[in-house]
Formats: C-alpha cells, structure tokens, sequence
C-alpha cells in the first residue's frame, strides 16, 4: 500500500498557483521521484520527465541555450527535472526557461542541498519555492494505521528506519537487504561525486564513528585524533553529510549561563536504519544495548519532520549543565519554551530543578506508550 506522503497538497499548490518554481530536496531513495511522478498524473498536464542521468538531456539543459531548451521541452505544461544537482549550469538555465516560458511550471528535485543550492541560490533568487522531503514519518503512518498498528511496529521502525520500500516490506530480511542496499549504493554517492574527498574511506570511517555516538556530545578533537586528519577536514566531512541528508547536529541551549554546556554538538542520524547499517547491527530491542540512543533519535528526527511538514518556527536543541544535570531535549516553539525528556520504558522521571527555577517552566518524559501524542502537533501538550 502506497502511503500518502504529506506535503502533497503543499507541492501541488505551489505548481498551479506560486508562479514558482518548485525545488524539492531529500536524500536518495526517500521517495522524490515517486512523489513528483504522482503530482504529475494527479495535476494532469501534459509534463516532460528529465533524469540527469540521461547524459544527452542534461547537456541540452546546461547549455544556455533557449532555442534547444524549447525544442525538448515543447508544448509541455510541466516540466520535472530529477537529481539536478548533476547538471552542469543549472541554475543559469533555469532562470532561462523561467524568464522566457512563462506557460511552463517546473519542478525541481536534488539529493545534495550542498551542490544544488550553490547552482541556484544567485540565479534563481526569488523565483523558487523550496521543499523538503524526509523518510516516511509516524505523522504520515497516521493516515492509514491506527495508533496500536504503530505502537505494534515500533521496534522494527527502530532497527530497519523508515525509507519508503522499507516500511512497505514485510519480510525482516527483505528490510534488512533493502536498507543494507540503500547503505552500499547510494549513500555516499554525491558526497563523493561532487566534491574531491581525498581520504573516502575516513568518510566511511567517521560516519560509523558518528554512529556509535548518536545521543551524546561529540569531540571533534577526540575524532580529529582517532582519524589522523585536521579537526576542519572532520567539521568539513560533518557539513557534507548535513548537506546530503544522511545526519544533522543539535547544539546545547543557553540563555548566557556560565554553567549550561554549549561547546560540543550531538549528532543524529536522518534515519536509523541508516544508521543501524553503518555499525552492522539489526538486532532486536531486546538484544541491544543502544535503545536509549535509538530512542532519542527516532524521537527528535519524527519530531523535527512533523515540525517541519507543519511549517511551525521552532529551534531544537539539548540542555545540560556542568553539575550533570541535563533534558535530551529542549524546544522553542512560536516563542515558547518546552523540556522532554526521553526514556524507552521508564514511566516516571524528576525535572531538574535548576531547569525548573532559571525557566519557569516544567518538562515533559516521552516514553513508548506516549510518543505518538508528542509527534501530533499540539503547542500545549
């Protein structure tokens, strides 16, 4: 069963009526192609679908040229124009057609913020709309599952992560394969591709370094040391992996206190199976000594897509002190202030209280039977 991704309607809208044109960005493999592919059909225009893999095509489409453009692109009413960051030029050219071909709506999808973003960003300056495109989230399963469904999937969403085939599979090992394939393939794929890496295997290397991590503050000193290569090559490598949508970084929250921790940044992974690949370990819950790092991630990355998709103002961030105390994660939502904490099965938790007294406010525990009220979006909760 094909599940409804939930910026549909958002990207549908922004074809027909923004004037815009659409940029839709996302890891390899999260579903962009399928998704655009759909909006087509559903908006039933007459539309040209373009892979820059086909090496023909995307010379037309960096060449600078209107009167080629227009001799592929026709009477089209759509045009999409998929993983773009791999033509050369794009940015210029898609000024090109947008200036001149008023009647074509165009949509854009890229696999590398970091390289797209560069070809566009002084072009196209105010002639696009950008989206993002995550994993299948649990506000999504909501659509066709019913809240005990979920809860009954949880562990494997956990292990296997929640890339569109993977969550569709109902075999273990399939998940296992698939997830393992996706690892191999294509998660590196741009990062190599568009950029002269000089040391690819100490990318690889760093990435399962990371992965052991997730949860806790990271020393780029203690990695840079373990490595062998330049504390600004690792900070380097860590932005790439941000720009290819395979991990970000939450950094410590600080109103000025001399005694709350905001040197070091946590890392978590986009997605854990993903994640689970990199170490080699798709062990269940009961085997594992990480759920508490699973836990936390699985928890702030769905928060973070449900923000996102909501199109709430918010930063994120974790908060501890010199003293020990700590909250795995603190958010600033329409300008209010909210602590969680996150345990896998505890049902009880004490608020620190240094929290309590320099903030005012309380906090939360997000625990396996009350997560899926904290990924519905309700500013009280």
């Amino acid at each position: 069963m094909k599940i409804k991704r939930i910026i549909t309607e958002q990207l549908k809208n922004s074809v027909l009526s923004s004037g815009k044109i659409v940029i839709l960005y996302g890891a390899r493999q999260v579903g962009k192609t399928t998704l655009v592919k759909d909006i087509s059909e559903s908006l039933n225009l007459n539309s040209l679908y373009i892979s820059a893999d086909e090496s023909d095509l995307a010379e037309i489409f960096s060449s600078q040229s209107l009167q080629k453009m227009k001799e592929i692109v026709g009477n089209k009413e759509l045009l999409i124009i998929d993983e773009a960051q791999r033509i050369e030029n794009i940015g210029i050219n898609l000024k090109i057609l947008h200036d001149n071909l008023k009647y074509l709506k165009i949509i854009v999808t890229g696999s590398s913020s970091l390289d797209l973003a560069n070809k566009i960003s002084e072009p196209l300056t105010g002639r696009t709309r950008t989206y993002h495109l995550y994993p299948i989230s649990v506000l999504e399963l909501q659509h066709s599952n019913t809240d005990h469904e979920i809860k009954s999937s949880l562990e494997n969403l956990l292990i296997y992560g929640m890339y569109p085939e993977i969550v569709q599979y109902e075999s273990l090992e399939e998940k296992k394969q698939q997830i393992e394939e996706i690892e191999k393939q294509y998660l590196y794929k741009d990062a190599l591709e568009i950029t002269n890496i000089k040391y690819s295997k100490k990318l690889k290397y760093l990435m399962k370094l990371l992965s052991f991590q997730i949860g806790s503050e990271v020393s780029i000193n203690e990695i840079s040391t373990q490595l062998g290569i330049s504390r600004d090559t690792i900070n380097d490598y860590i932005d790439l992996l941000e720009k290819n949508f395979i991990l970000f970084r939450l950094g410590g929250f600080s109103r000025n206190s001399r005694k709350e921790i905001t040197k070091n940044d946590k890392i978590y992974f986009y997605d854990l199976g993903i994640r689970n690949a990199v170490i080699g370990n798709f062990h269940r819950i009961e085997d594992r000594n990480d759920i508490g790092q699973l836990w936390e991630n699985f928890l702030i990355i769905e928060r973070l897509k449900l923000l996102k998709y909501s199109k709430a103002s918010f930063t994120q961030y974790f908060w501890r002190l010199w003293s020990g105390a700590e909250l795995d994660y603190v958010e600033e939502l329409n300008s209010e202030l909210y602590g969680y904490e996150f345990k896998f099965r505890k049902d009880k938790f004490k608020v620190p209280k240094s929290w309590q007294e320099k903030y005012n406010t309380s906090a939360k525990l997000i625990n396996k039977e009350n997560f899926i009220e904290f990924l519905r979006l309700k500013e009280s909760f």
